[in-house]
């Protein structure tokens, strides 16, 4: 496994990391997570993302659980997650970002995960009701005492983003150094054109997620929606729409001729496309089994096969089918 730097930290993460959005508690118990985590962790996978909203914090528990279970020590891995919708849909934890949601949030997450602090915190969207001093006061003292080391934002604009870094720096506090979007051959333009800037300053990190555009870039869905796919899940019906357009997957069976031409399956091409990216700090990848954790990680082999000539041909497949 290779590690990349996150951002302007000194923190470092594998090029390929595991996430339980979607699967956790969904699809997969805390049996099952501690199986794939254990794999991932074999292999040199090192950082397991979460959030409060997955499973409705369930996904935090299965994940906590399997963590007390797995016993490492805890300097060897990362675990972060994220706030924002929170759980009980009240006044005062509904789409904030209000120092007083973002204090309580973290003792709940703390508590579910059985941790005590998490590596990374993000802000899972942007909050315009809330003065963005406030919100990254809150970061920081989040940070200051102990319950996380760094901060980040997920799905944030670059103007959003750029804001908070010239607040933190106006009252020396903790700058965000890591954004999570998503990131993949159908969902681009944000990572590749607006974040542009941020890159040299202040150094933004990225820790992508849904680098196979939900499953649609396996090439699974090219007939249909498959038994036990994540398609068929009840509270994820508002993917099928995307999962079975047909415009995509014929351009999906073009990316499946390039990927067996270098060996490799449509997923790993996928997956090996983002990383290409050097201004990936990590992509967050999904499974729900170890044969699957394993497909995906092997993903990392590919990269090397990406020549002007490869990356071209995908160009071509995709053309101008993408945002």
């Amino acid at each position: 496994m290779n590690y990349r730097r996150l951002g302007p930290s000194g923190l470092l993460v594998p090029e390929l990391s595991l996430g339980s959005w979607v699967t956790y508690a969904n699809q997969v118990d805390t049996r099952a997570a501690r199986e794939l985590m254990a794999a991932a962790y074999d292999a040199g996978v090192t950082f397991f993302d979460n959030a409060e909203i997955y499973a409705n914090g369930e996904s935090e528990r299965i994940m906590g659980a399997a963590l007390k279970e797995l016993a490492w020590p805890r300097i060897n891995y990362v675990v972060s997650t994220k706030f924002y919708w929170g759980l009980r849909g009240g006044v005062y934890d509904n789409n904030t970002l209000s120092r007083k949601y973002l204090l309580h949030a973290i003792d709940g997450s703390l508590a579910r995960l059985q941790l005590d602090y998490v590596d990374l915190v993000y802000c899972h969207r942007p909050d315009e009701n809330t003065p963005v001093e406030e919100t990254v006061w809150a970061m920081h003292d989040i940070i200051r005492c102990g319950k996380a080391l760094y901060w980040g934002t997920s799905e944030w604009s670059a103007q959003q983003i750029a804001a908070a870094c010239a607040a933190a720096d106006r009252h020396h506090l903790h700058r965000p150094i890591v954004e999570q979007p998503q990131y993949n051959l159908f969902h681009r333009k944000r990572v590749e054109q607006e974040y542009a800037p941020l890159y040299r300053e202040p150094g933004l990190g990225l820790t992508t997620w849904s680098p196979l555009a939900s499953g649609l870039l396996t090439g699974k869905y090219r007939a249909g929606i498959p038994a036990g796919s994540r398609g068929t899940l009840a509270n994820y019906g508002f993917l099928r729409e995307g999962l079975t357009d047909a415009g995509r997957n014929a351009k999906v069976a073009q990316l499946s001729a390039i990927a067996a031409d270098l060996g490799a399956t449509t997923g790993q091409l996928a997956l090996a496309w983002c990383l290409a990216n050097p201004n990936v700090s990590s992509v967050i990848t999904g499974a729900t089994s170890v044969a699957q954790l394993r497909e995906n990680l092997a993903a990392a082999e590919v990269v090397a096969k990406l020549t002007p000539e490869v990356l071209g041909r995908i160009e071509v497949a995709i053309g101008d089918d993408y945002d």
